[in-house]
């Protein structure tokens, strides 16, 4: 289902009396790849449990949840399922378009990291997205909605001309990444070809039948990978556990750029990873990556969006879709 389908209906059971969470619980959520090692370093520390308790609350519950692509985060967020929920850019851009003027307006609270996304291929044929034929197959989060769909949009805009920059949303098949990784270094289902994030697309690359055909830093230049957001409800009515929340995100943000190390041996541990910690370490210190809560290149994901009329709203500036409490950082 696409998100504005979902979006719609689960819009309708948010604004039509659900009850909120109690304000003693946060419930966050994040998906699958090393985009979120603010989350990996808060729960082993217990950061918002560390600054909810400094703020005075006794009494509350921090849970954890993880998601595949933005549809199903953006759908349990809408239908009160959780609370705080991470991705790219795109799905904080379809909520805030969705919900703007609502009792359940959607906003950023920051960016988590800078980094780009690789679409990798096993067809050697193919050397530009202007090679991909019918029967190839490319491995995304989400058709249409993920970061990685988008971005794949804006390329073939650029590639076929702004009125095709579809094309290429016919070969594209909704997958996790691990899965995605599977399928096309099997050949799996005809996937031959994932958009996908790290460490998966460098697993991928250490194949020697398979290269890249595209970063997103191509498209984009330097942009936000993943960014945090929520409902203006929840700030209002939680704000001692959304203050915990910033805190928490900011000293994690240090502690991975004190000791990425210990960062990538804290993602191992929380997924279940098999990878070397050596590996990890080099994708958590990458040339190309930066872990920051400044947001950076959104306002390019929401004119695109607006401009091929996938969203209603463009934003003046990116700090119209963000809470305030970031609105001194250098974003973009």
């Amino acid at each position: 289902m696409r998100l504005a389908q979902v979006a719609g209906a689960a819009f309708a059971i948010a604004i039509g009396g659900a009850t909120m969470a109690n304000a003693a619980e946060i419930r966050l959520a994040e998906q699958f790849s090393m985009g979120y090692l603010q989350f990996n370093v808060m729960k082993r520390d217990r950061l918002i449990e560390k600054y909810a308790t400094q703020r005075g609350l006794k009494d509350f519950k921090v849970s954890w949840q993880r998601f595949n692509g933005p549809v199903a985060m953006n759908e349990a967020l809408l239908s009160n399922s959780t609370d705080i929920v991470s991705g790219g850019v795109p799905g904080l851009i379809t909520l805030w378009d969705k919900t703007q003027g609502t009792s359940f307006e959607v906003k950023g609270i920051c960016a988590l990291s800078s980094q780009p996304f690789l679409l990798n291929t096993a067809n050697p044929d193919i050397k530009s997205i202007k090679d991909f034929g019918e029967r190839d197959r490319i491995g995304v989060p989400s058709i249409k909605v993920s970061v990685q769909a988008v971005v794949l949009q804006m390329a073939a805009a650029a590639a076929f001309g702004e009125e095709n920059y579809a094309k290429l949303d016919p070969l594209t098949v909704s997958m996790s990444p691990p899965d995605a990784t599977i399928a096309m270094l099997s050949g799996a289902g005809g996937v031959n070809s994932a958009f996908s994030v790290p460490p998966f697309q460098f697993q991928q690359l250490e194949q020697k039948n398979i290269h890249t055909v595209l970063s997103s830093f191509d498209v984009l230049g330097p942009h936000s990978f993943t960014v945090a957001w929520t409902s203006a409800r929840f700030r209002k009515d939680n704000p001692e556990l959304y203050a915990a929340f910033l805190d928490a995100v900011k000293e994690a943000t240090a502690i991975i750029a004190a000791d990425p190390k210990g960062t990538a041996q804290s993602w191992i541990d929380d997924t279940g990873s098999k990878l070397p910690l050596e590996t990890v370490t080099r994708v958590v210190m990458g040339p190309s990556v930066e872990w920051t809560m400044t947001p950076a290149a959104t306002m390019k994901f929401a004119k695109f969006m607006r401009k091929v009329g996938t969203t209603k709203h463009e934003p003046a500036s990116w700090k119209e879709m963000f809470f305030p409490e970031i609105g001194g950082l250098n974003g973009s």
